[in-house]
């Protein structure tokens, strides 16, 4: 993965993150996050996938159901946010794949392998937000 700082303004950041083929999305996306110390900061993206893990929270048993998807994909629509869980960033993000006959899929991003890019367009702000345990559902959830 490729990056580069795109404008500056009053503490405000936007960067240009571009995946290459075999990269692993998530982890260069958490990655980039803990290097640059991101405490908040909203994410889009678009490019193509040939495989790609989504996950579905299911509420009774309070986990990701996992659902592969071992094709290449679209990334249609990829959107998520970065904040702070115990003083790490955490990043949470959820994608719909467009499949060759033209039908969907869509979750939680868990992990995904980038054929032949991945664009993304991260804006970090100036205040962080902070993820807190929600005693209900047992995940890590912003709290203002």
């Amino acid at each position: 993965m490729k990056s580069q700082l795109i404008h500056e303004d009053r503490g405000a950041k936007t960067y240009a993150l571009i995946f290459e083929t075999g990269d692993e999305a998530m982890a260069g996306l958490v990655d980039f996050a803990k290097q640059h110390q991101l405490g908040s900061a909203g994410l889009t993206a678009i490019g193509a996938f040939r495989d790609v893990v989504l996950g579905y929270f299911d509420w009774e048993s309070k986990e990701y159901q996992k659902i592969p998807v071992r094709e290449q994909v679209e990334v249609l629509s990829l959107i998520g946010d970065v904040a702070l869980q115990d003083g790490e960033p955490k990043v949470h993000a959820h994608v719909v794949v467009g499949r060759a006959d033209g039908s969907t899929r869509g979750g939680h991003l868990l992990e995904a392998h980038v054929r032949p890019t991945l664009e993304v367009i991260l804006r970090e702000s100036p205040a962080h937000l902070r993820k807190q345990i929600d005693p209900e559902s047992g995940l890590a959830l912003i709290r203002v």
